[in-house]
């Protein structure tokens, strides 16, 4: 279990709600049935609340992550003890929780590492059941299961938290009603499964990659944690596919260059002017040979796409030999195949360094849907830079300052408005 380097009480706490709470929550629900979620989230929560209130006052153990698993088992038992779950235990193993003997032996069964990392994966699939929208199994994993909040979700969703909120709160309701049986639904229907996992999976690693948070504007531990949940699928025969392979490329070709995204001030520097030399080689490496294990098969996936651009800027050796032309083909293809608006933004920057400012400034203006989006008005400011319209490009950056929180983020929109003046 990853350990943190700080001593910080607070910073262990979140390092290991992102690294633990998912996993606890899993093997509780699992123990539980998933119709006493609520009770399982609820032994999660008054377990890192008991850390906070412990750990505060200096006593933090030499394992945290243990502690936490032991303070849980300990919750758990004493909720099954006095018999407070909400709805009966309908789970494979209730009948091992209802004896004295066996509770405790049972419990801590669950709480080993193999049964940690099984309860996971197992619980991923059983939310995807077929009865479910992949949108809404994507929302409950990204809740339950890798513990987003809803303001997270909401990003990621390009969505408002109402919106999400009530989507899980949907979801349940419909889970309860007609009495969906969310149960892991056996090896031969995992690969059928995969794609809304794969698709968790990405997005939380994308909140990690270019996160919502104030001040934080990279997350390592949700990358971490996205890239080890996509590593035990790689290793899990029924779902090593080649979008599982396709993915963790991505993901190593993205994670290659955090040493040189932010500098020693944590102030962003763009891919134009990062230091390649501090790129990750081990991980482009790494990313090429998981590229081309993605290659088995005749199926081209949106992720396979995405996987090929990251690769053509982590091979490039400089900015200035990026193949910008086969981006803006790869992006074609991948705008044919959906309607995700952040595609059509990021392929316009693209047709900036193919066919000129003018071009990229008359597709983001031709954009729907993306106007209070912070990327697309600093991207559009940035054409209207180069072109020398610094008054519309000071407009544009004004309303991009007004729709981010990321105190990073902030910090380059008031450096390109300097350049405005």
């Amino acid at each position: 279990m990853s350990q943190p380097e700080s001593k910080d009480p607070g910073k262990i706490v979140d390092h290991l709600f992102r690294h633990e709470a998912g996993k606890m929550v899993a093997v509780l629900t699992r123990m539980f049935g998933f119709s006493n979620i609520e009770q399982a989230e609820d032994v999660v929560q008054d377990t890192i609340l008991s850390a906070l209130h412990v750990w505060k006052f200096g006593k933090i153990p030499e394992n945290p992550s243990a502690w936490l698993y032991q303070t849980a088992k300990n919750k758990a038992i004493d909720m099954l003890r006095r018999q407070q779950v909400k709805h009966k235990i309908d789970s494979e193993i209730a009948y091992l929780l209802k004896s004295e003997y066996t509770l405790a032996p049972t419990v801590s069964e669950m709480f080993t590492e193999n049964e940690i990392q099984d309860s996971q994966l197992r619980m991923m699939f059983a939310c995807c059941h077929p009865s479910i929208s992949p949108e809404l199994q994507i929302s409950l994993i990204l809740k339950t299961l890798c513990g987003l909040s809803v303001k997270e979700i909401a990003n990621a969703f390009l969505t408002n938290e109402e919106t999400i909120g009530k989507r899980l709160y949907r979801t349940k309701e419909k889970i309860r009603n007609e009495k969906i049986p969310l149960e892991y639904p056996g090896a031969e229907a995992m690969p059928s499964r995969t794609a809304s996992i794969l698709k968790t999976l990405y997005l939380l690693f994308n909140e990690g990659y270019n996160s919502s948070h104030q001040e934080r504007l990279i997350r390592e531990d949700l990358c971490e944690e996205a890239m080890r949940l996509a590593l035990l699928l790689a290793e899990n025969e029924k779902t090593s596919l080649p979008e599982t392979h396709a993915l963790l490329a991505l993901m190593c070709y993205h994670t290659s260059r955090f040493n040189s995204r932010l500098d020693d001030k944590g102030m962003i520097i763009l891919l134009k002017d990062q230091d390649r030399s501090q790129w990750n080689k081990f991980l482009i490496t790494k990313g090429n040979e998981y590229m081309e294990r993605s290659a088995s098969g005749t199926n081209v996936s949106d992720l396979h796409l995405e996987a090929a651009i990251a690769s053509i800027h982590a091979n490039a050796m400089h900015y200035e030999q990026t193949d910008w032309k086969s981006i803006l083909r790869l992006y074609d293809v991948l705008l044919s195949r959906t309607d995700n608006p952040m595609v059509s933004l990021n392929r316009a920057v693209v047709c900036a360094e193919v066919q000129g400012f003018e071009t990229a400034i008359s597709l983001l203006e031709e954009m729907k849907g993306l106007t209070e989006n912070c990327y697309y008005n600093t991207s559009l400011a940035e054409m209207y830079l180069n072109i020398g319209n610094k008054t519309e490009a000071k407009k544009l950056l004004g309303k991009a300052l007004s729709l981010t929180s990321s105190n990073a983020e902030i910090e380059l929109i008031r450096k390109k408005i300097n350049l405005c003046r």
